[in-house]
């Protein structure tokens, strides 16, 4: 009974692991990356907009929003305010 009971919980562990695998691992890296973005370099820089971005965004995207995404990291802010 025993040794069923270890089966059924490493079975279980299996499947968390590749739930884990195919919903999670691909967003390590950087957290501001969408997957496919170049995360590894000399510079972590992504590219602008919202398509960039690992996480979905649930309002619109303005063109403050652009212009502030595009000038980063620079230090002049966009002139579009």
């Amino acid at each position: 009974m025993a040794l069923l009971k270890l089966a059924a919980l490493g079975t279980l562990g299996y499947v968390g692991y590749k739930y884990y695998e195919k919903n999670f691992a691909a967003r390590e890296g950087a957290p501001a990356f969408a997957g496919g973005q170049p995360d590894k370099g000399h510079q972590a820089v992504r590219d602008a907009g919202p398509d960039a971005m690992r996480d979905d965004n649930d309002r619109d995207w303005s063109k403050t929003d652009q212009a502030s995404d595009e000038s980063f990291p620079a230090s002049d802010p966009p002139a579009t305010y």
